[in-house]
């Protein structure tokens, strides 16, 4: 299994940013899929996630701010936001998780760092 996430980088505050990540190798079903982040000294936490019946689960922090979607036909997911503050700077990892055996697996990806400058 293989996700391959791309799109972070410097952004200015106020600015956006779309990040993607192509999962592959996949074949067990999916779940879900999503966006975490992670600041050094914190835990990983959930940015935003969509799961198979298309729900979407965004952090308060985010909402209003950041779009999740997904390309099922290229087991890709997508995480665009706005409006940033540098109180989104973080290493963004992209989720996927699946079952197996009916256990919930997740596979990450390997960070993406996202800096938003003031």
């Amino acid at each position: 299994v293989q996700l391959q996430a791309s799109g972070g980088g410097l952004v200015q505050a106020g600015g956006s940013l779309r990040l993607s990540c192509a999962a592959s190798g996949i074949i067990f079903e999916i779940n879900s899929m999503g966006w975490y982040r992670q600041t050094p000294g914190k835990r990983r936490e959930l940015v935003a996630s969509i799961d198979t019946s298309g729900e979407l689960n965004y952090a308060g922090s985010v909402k209003g701010r950041a779009t999740i979607s997904k390309d099922n036909a290229k087991d890709t997911v997508y995480l665009q936001m706005t409006s940033l503050t540098p109180e989104d700077t973080a290493v963004y990892y992209c989720n996927v998780a699946v079952t197996i055996s009916r256990s919930r697996v997740n596979y990450w990806g390997q960070g993406t760092q996202v800096t938003v400058s003031s």
